[in-house]
């Protein structure tokens, strides 16, 4: 049994596997990693992700080193508005301290012991100069003196080295052109190189299990027009509300996606990425932000759209009455005023499911991932909804569901209602997926 669950987890990573090659992972974990050795398991899950041929950056901090070496030396440090204060005795202090913590995970990264999992990882890990600073200045009358911003990365340099399949390590400290060090915060290093990268992931190692609700259930999922519901739960952890603030950062300039894993589970990331379940929370952009609810008036439009498809035999031909009827059914993508993609969602919630139907896009604007975004969304509202898998029926469009991991099922796999209705004559195919895959 073992070695069949074994051989069923391994065929599931294999879409994501080759989805993820070749694509820029930004990844930040802070100094208890390191103070408490957790980060010797997050080298090994780096070290498969990089055999992978998924590029990584990864950003360590170092909180704990930097108090600790603030201590022996009998210094202070204030912090105001999540920032620490770093004056020129503590900027000593903190390169001690950064300088250390960089050193031991570079040397955990390049461990290659025949005995170890990261036995001939042959990871290089590469850094530089590639965070370029500015003071953060005087803010409401506090002066944070060597405390910093990014102002830029150096993105050719920094893609140049990705190209060469070389893991680069960033610390939290930037170099300003005058040559002055400045301590700036990982997780804003994180964000800018993930903006600065176009990353197509941006992931954050943390103390707690990922987003929780207000009944402190873990979120699986969140989009970025639901963070705002998230920033005002009482309970939240301070860290997690950073982080799903620099999630609407990032997404909204371009990344695709924000992980939040547990770090003290083992492989973690592994299990965040590579199975359909997920360990933490996904944060991402929304597919449909240029979709909206249909209205009567739309009735023309979706009318016009979807007539040569059902002239074609593609869709099942709709009365305008029948439109009028089920118009609440209907989403719709507008550009310019003009009904360019509709999609209807019908739930049966007694059974679990919900039908995907009438899916239609311009021909002008096929290829451009429209479908997608309007697949997307359904899966989006059938979860919202407590539903566990979305069907289809098509006669001419298989091999688009198939690619897009709906399995092929019979007529009684549908929800009795839906039997009923079914026609005999088009003979449609039915496809299933789960709501919850990737």
């Amino acid at each position: 049994m073992a070695g069949e669950s074994f051989v069923r987890h391994f065929r599931e990573s294999s879409p994501y596997i080759h989805r993820f090659r070749g694509q820029i992972f930004v990844i930040n974990f802070g100094g208890d990693a390191i103070a408490d050795g957790s980060v010797a398991g997050i080298a090994q899950d780096l070290a498969l992700l990089n055999s992978l041929g998924v590029s990584l950056v990864l950003v360590h901090g170092a909180g704990p080193q930097i108090d600790a070496a603030l201590a022996r030396q009998g210094l202070e440090s204030q912090r105001v508005g999540g920032h620490r204060i770093t004056t020129a005795a503590n900027m000593a202090a903190l390169r001690e301290a950064v300088g250390g913590a960089r050193l031991e995970v570079e040397a955990i990264l390049s461990e290659g012991r025949l005995d170890s999992p990261m036995a001939h990882a042959g990871l290089e890990v590469t850094g530089g100069n590639f965070v370029i600073a500015r003071p953060l200045g005087i803010l409401d009358g506090v002066d944070y003196q060597y405390t910093g911003a990014v102002r830029r990365v150096a993105v050719e340099a920094m893609r140049r080295h990705l190209d060469a399949d070389e893991v680069i390590l960033l610390s939290p400290v930037g170099v300003s052109p005058t040559g002055t060090l400045f301590n700036i915060r990982a997780e804003d290093v994180a964000v800018a190189a993930a903006t600065a990268l176009q990353a197509a992931k941006l992931i954050f190692y943390t103390d707690a299990p990922g987003v929780v609700d207000e009944d402190g259930q873990l979120v699986r999922q969140i989009t970025l027009s639901e963070i705002d519901r998230f920033l005002d739960i009482p309970q939240a952890d301070a860290a997690v509300l950073e982080h799903l603030h620099s999630a609407r950062r990032v997404c909204t300039e371009g990344v695709d996606r924000v992980h939040l894993i547990p770090r003290r589970v083992d492989g973690a990331l592994l299990r965040e990425l590579f199975t359909r379940d997920g360990l933490g929370t996904m944060l991402s952009r929304d597919p449909f932000e240029h979709l909206r609810e249909a209205r009567i008036e739309d009735i023309p439009g979706i009318l016009a759209l979807i007539r040569p498809m059902e002239e074609a035999g593609i869709l099942v031909r709709r009365s305008r009455e029948r439109l009028e009827q089920e118009v609440d059914r209907f989403i719709v993508m507008e550009r310019d005023g003009k009904i360019i993609a509709c999609v209807a969602l019908y739930p049966y919630p007694e059974f679990g499911m919900a039908e995907m139907a009438c899916l239609a896009v311009d021909d002008a604007y096929r290829r451009q991932g429209r479908g997608e975004a309007l697949l997307e969304y359904c899966l989006l509202q059938a979860r919202q909804q407590g539903l566990q898998r979305l069907f289809v029926l098509s006669t001419q469009s298989s091999h688009w569901f198939l690619e897009r991991a709906f399995q092929r099922a019979d007529i009684a796999d549908l929800p009795m209602p839906r039997q009923a209705l079914y026609n005999l004559q088009r003979r449609s195919a039915v496809f299933i997926r789960s709501v919850d895959e990737d």
